[in-house]
């Protein structure tokens, strides 16, 4: 999901309070916080040698220690009014992907992709999903696409020192 596409969902849900749901059933806290958006570039070269750049949106969320037991979640409205004060500071990259930043006591900092959103009468829920790592040269490591089912024969194949790649 874009930054535009989750703009025009947070517009058409605006006074519903927004959730996100970072693994199955668990969510940042009442008390998050969006802190922090920040427009990322990648500039990479993978163990084939091949150039790879893109770039992407960051959204920071931050669960506050001295709002802990908070009853209630920011509005969708609320987090459009931050995200529009960012972007008369610093325009925003609309087209990009979006990603969340996350971590709390119970889970690791991560930044997680949007799976999908979910809206019913009173809220809106984002809800996210780790990516797993991959490795973009496959072919220069001699992996088939097919042969990734076995994970630990592969990663020994890639990896090999005299394979070619890493």
């Amino acid at each position: 999901m874009n930054v535009k596409e989750l703009l025009s969902i947070l517009k058409e849900n605006k006074n519903k309070e927004l959730l996100f749901e970072y693994s199955e059933n668990k969510y940042a806290g009442t008390n998050y916080h969006l802190t922090e958006v920040k427009n990322v570039a990648f500039e990479t070269v993978d163990c084939g040698g091949t150039i790879n750049d893109w770039k992407e949106t960051h959204i920071q969320l931050w669960e506050s220690p001295t709002e802990i037991g908070k009853d209630y979640y920011i509005t969708a409205d609320k987090a459009v009014a931050i995200l529009e004060r960012v972007n008369n500071i610093r325009s925003l990259w609309l087209e990009t992907e979006v990603k969340v930043e996350f971590g709390n006591n119970d889970f690791h900092t991560s930044v997680l992709s949007i799976k999908n959103v979910i809206s019913d009468e009173k809220t809106l829920t984002v809800k996210l999903f780790a990516n797993k790592t991959e490795c973009k040269a496959l072919e220069a490591c001699g992996v088939s696409e097919n042969s990734l089912t076995d994970t630990v024969e592969n990663e020994e194949a890639c990896c090999d020192p005299s394979g070619g790649c890493c």
